[in-house]
């Protein structure tokens, strides 16, 4: 398979994949095949590099053919379970534990491999994440934080190995209840938390967060000239926030900005995303993200 990039689908979002790419020629559950080179894909979870075309004779055969590429390999599984294990068991042992906050992502490459029948494996042993099928998942603290939307700040800053320090300030827009304030509090100086419902109580009581009732999309910037980093994860329609975050870098190129793109509903999806990928930064979706993308400029 010369001159082929396949790309993983996080689970539910195939079709919205197939619809970014050009000259898919093989689909294999959430697993897209395109000819090329790597093209630009959101939602895209994982991207294989080159992958090959490996006939196999046998478990023990199909186990060595991987182990003469390299060490590691992880199996996407979406047919032929048993067979699969039985491969990955004759493989090097790969620990897929749950990750701590800002622990350092592995740094050996991690191959990816399927079957796409009983005796052939499609396999790359280049992919664009160092996780498990680029999924990451964390150890999850289910007591202290008010909302589950913490774990799209934990996985970001852990991804990206950039997060506020003890000398910086944050501003939390649309911030109730208080998932990204919680993760914010932890790391930075101050945060300037904003929305029109206070956050939740525990949130509120922290010496280091400074709650203002407003309207995100009404909060100018100048009025915070001491706040290096602005976060969203404001439920809109994805113009408004284009519109609003466009003003925003215009007149304050030097802040960092993370904001979530949030598609539910929307039916210009793919003006957005192209709209968003001309303005500075980038364009990534987080394994918690679900029906959303992340736009960041740090």
């Amino acid at each position: 398979m010369n001159n082929h990039t396949a790309y993983l689908a996080p689970t539910g979002f195939t079709r919205l994949l197939i619809q970014e790419l050009s000259d898919v020629v093989f689909v294999y559950d959430r697993l897209v095949v395109a000819k090329g080179a790597p093209q630009v894909a959101h939602w895209s979870q994982n991207t294989w590099y080159n992958p090959r075309l490996m006939p196999i004779r046998s478990i023990g055969h199909a186990a060595e053919s991987l182990r003469a590429i390299q060490r590691n390999w992880w199996p996407y599984e979406f047919q032929y379970f048993g067979r699969m294990r039985l491969i990955q068991d004759k493989l090097p042992y790969i620990s897929a534990k749950p990750l701590d906050f800002l622990a350092k992502p592995p740094a050996s490459k991690l191959g990816s491999w399927t079957l796409i029948d009983e005796n052939t494996i499609l396999a790359a042993s280049d992919c664009s994440s160092p996780m498990p099928n680029g999924e990451w998942i964390f150890r999850e603290d289910k007591i202290n934080p008010p909302s589950r939307a913490y774990l799209k700040l934990w996985e970001f800053f852990t991804r990206v190995q950039v997060y506020p320090h003890k000398n910086e300030s944050c501003l939390d827009l649309g911030a109730c209840p208080g998932g990204w304030t919680w993760v914010l509090a932890q790391l930075a100086k101050q945060v300037i938390a904003c929305d029109k419902s206070p956050l939740d109580s525990r949130i509120m009581a922290f010496p280091n967060v400074v709650f203002t009732t407003r309207d995100a999309f009404k909060i100018k910037l100048a009025e915070f000239p001491n706040v290096s980093w602005v976060f969203s994860d404001v439920i809109c329609y994805p113009q408004k926030l284009y519109d609003f975050v466009k003003v925003l870098i215009e007149e304050f190129p030097d802040k960092k900005y993370v904001f979530t793109i949030k598609f539910q509903g929307s039916d210009s999806q793919e003006e957005i995303i192209r709209k968003f990928s001309q303005l500075p930064g980038n364009i990534m979706h987080l394994s918690q993200n679900k029906h959303e993308l992340t736009w960041f400029k740090i």
